[in-house]
């Protein structure tokens, strides 16, 4: 309907030099149209401004109203003779077409975001095929029950949070994880509701279902985030305020000034009329939340859930970075750290051989050498006569010759001497609160392995990338001050607080703030969830329903530190991208207004209709297509 209002103004036939086809009636077309217009699209506009003057709150919707309600009077007045002037229909037209397009922005900006939410829930299948004594069945997944056992086929999606009791596959978490190569999975690991499982069969004892899974954990903390408010969009709000006081302020000392000074009514009505349009804060209404909407999701795609948008939003200021050690800056498993071996014998075998000697322990420091062998793709050999020596270690025999297997007890109960060449490894390790593991053939030390909680390959980088941004990093850990100094020493960590017991964590992090330092807190425990809440920033590791999660700001789905520099790069791409956006949307208003008004009347420069209708157009579009720049950022 806009399109025939443009094509027959005479403004726009003028201005373009042609003219529009005459026929009877023709003459009618810009105020019928424009009437519809008016009521038709111009109602949701209408609507809302009831709705802010009834909360005693005037804000964008109330500035559009009286845009365009101006707009339509003056018209009429205009087309019915009671006003020598230009009809507004085609300005009207296109702004309430603005508005529209502008608003529809903003609220397929929210679908968008809430279709994150969506698109997680179809992640879980309908129905579950559980197992019983009489055979299987297909259930709905909200009949499931914890400690059921489900069977999940090659390429479907597992129903609910479980246990792998029986079957291999590799499971494909990236929906959940970010983590594009799928996971190997084996009896004993854990598994995913909503992830897909790949070609083996798979039966799943479930451990969660419902809101208990890790998914509706995660959809909980995305509707949270969507939910909560930004500080800067507060600040937009009250400056969308300010510009209706002082938009309405500006056309009434243009209605009294020109009329004042002897002006005729229908140039002083234009003027009041351009004032209103051009300060129209439609735009202003997009800056904040498609920054917000385009940042939660880039967020949301690397693997950081952001619970509180204020917490991502004040991320920017952070200088000081507090890791929990165990299981963030670590592994929280045992693995072999550094070893030295005899003459004659190489490092790799002498792993293979202590792996296989460990083979059918349980103990923690047994399975570190296991697992060590394995993430060398070491091949690990089948013992024989295995037998655990009671507070000594293992023996078992390999090839036909015997290993022993165990720490310093096992040097006396065997009386055996350690080469110097391999006491130097087992002396490096006590000093830094490593446990040295000795491999034994015939009685005689032939390998030492220092054996402790392994640093995670990827928290070095995590460290040399927040001090790139000039971010102080901090350790705190229960662990005696030799294994915290060697930890700190490797990664290059500023602070340590070493031996500190759970309930003082958030001692420590008021410490830090009492020195003027804006605190981010990364932990994965319980026991970390009071530093967490006390930390400008709290960020939990792992996405699941741990009172850590509950308590952090923002989620760690893979578990990784080197998101935590990624945090503040998106931090501090989406303020500046908000304060871009307000001045976009806002600030060209400082000269736009006194422009409208007709300030410069006097040197012939008077802003029409139109052309405020086009400034204001302008910000929008330039607000959207700047929101949309912050896609390019590399987190």
């Amino acid at each position: 309907m806009t399109l025939p209002v443009v094509f027959w103004s005479t403004h726009i036939q003028h201005l373009l030099g042609y003219r529009a086809p005459e026929f009877p009636g023709s003459a009618w077309i810009p105020p019928v149209l424009g009437t519809i217009i008016f009521f038709y699209g111009g109602w949701v506009f209408i609507q809302g401004a009831w709705r802010e003057i009834k909360a005693k709150l005037p804000g964008m919707m109330t500035l559009i109203t009286l845009a365009i309600t101006v707009a339509f009077l003056f018209s009429w007045s205009v087309d019915l003779g009671f006003i020598q002037a230009e009809s507004l229909w085609w300005e009207l037209a296109t702004l309430v077409t603005i508005m529209l397009l502008g608003h529809w922005i903003e609220m397929r900006s929210i679908v968008q975001a809430q279709g994150a939410l969506q698109e997680l829930a179809k992640l879980l299948p309908d129905t579950a095929t559980r197992v019983t004594e009489q055979g299987e069945e297909e259930v709905p997944v909200n009949e499931l029950h914890e400690g059921d056992i489900v069977l999940v086929r090659p390429g479907e999606n597992i129903p609910a949070d479980g246990i792998l009791h029986k079957g291999k596959s590799d499971v494909n978490e990236a929906m959940i994880t970010g983590e594009s190569i799928p996971v190997k999975k084996e009896e004993g690991d854990e598994v995913i509701a909503g992830t897909s499982n790949g070609e083996g069969s798979l039966r799943i004892e479930v451990t969660g279902t419902g809101e208990k899974t890790r998914l509706s954990g995660i959809m909980r903390l995305v509707a949270e985030a969507q939910s909560s408010k930004s500080r800067t969009q507060n600040l937009a709000d009250r400056a969308a305020q300010f510009l209706t006081g002082a938009a309405v302020f500006a056309g009434l000392v243009t209605l009294i000034g020109w009329q004042l000074a002897g002006m005729p009514v229908d140039f002083t009505i234009v003027r009041v009329v351009t004032v209103l349009v051009i300060a129209c804060p439609h735009a202003l209404g997009l800056a904040v939340p498609l920054v917000v909407a385009i940042s939660t999701t880039l967020g949301a795609l690397s693997g950081l859930l952001v619970r509180d948008r204020l917490g991502l939003e004040e991320a920017r200021n952070i200088d000081t970075v507090i890791f929990d050690k165990t299981g963030t800056l670590t592994l929280g498993e045992f693995r072999v750290i550094f070893m030295s071996t005899a003459d004659d014998i190489s490092e790799e075998e002498a792993l293979m051989l202590a792996a296989g000697v460990e083979a059918e322990s349980e103990h923690p420091i047994a399975r570190g050498i296991i697992k060590t062998a394995q993430d060398r793709k070491i091949d690990i050999p089948r013992p024989e006569g295995f037998r655990a020596l009671k507070g000594k270690g293992v023996a078992a025999t390999i090839d036909g010759v015997e290993y022993h297997v165990g720490g310093p007890a096992l040097l006396d109960a065997e009386k055996a001497d350690v080469p110097s060449k391999l006491s130097e490894v087992s002396n490096k390790a006590a000093d830094q609160g490593q446990t040295a593991i000795y491999l034994l053939r015939n009685g005689s030390v032939i390998a030492v392995f220092a054996v402790a909680d392994a640093v995670r390959l990827e928290s070095s980088e995590a460290v040399s990338e927040l001090h790139k941004r000039g971010v102080e990093v901090a350790m705190l850990t229960g662990d005696s001050r030799a294994v915290a100094e060697s930890v700190a020493k490797e990664l290059g960590i500023d602070t340590v607080f070493a031996e500190v017991l759970p309930e003082d964590k958030a001692k420590k992090v008021r410490e830090l703030q009492a020195a003027g330092k804006k605190v981010a807190m990364v932990g994965d425990g319980v026991n970390d969830a009071p530093a967490l809440a006390t930390a400008d920033i709290g960020i939990a590791i792992g996405a699941g329903t741990d009172v850590a999660v509950e308590a952090g700001h923002i989620v760690l789905v893979k578990s990784d530190p080197r998101d935590i520099p990624r945090i503040i790069t998106l931090s501090r791409a989406m303020y500046g991208k908000m304060i871009q956006n307000l001045w976009w949307a806002a600030g060209y208003n400082i000269v736009a207004i006194p422009l409208a008004a007709g300030v410069l009347a006097g040197w012939g420069i008077l802003l029409t209709p139109a052309v405020g209708a086009v400034l204001m157009s302008a910000s929008t579009v330039i607000v959207a297509v700047n929101a949309q720049l912050l896609r390019k950022i590399e987190l």
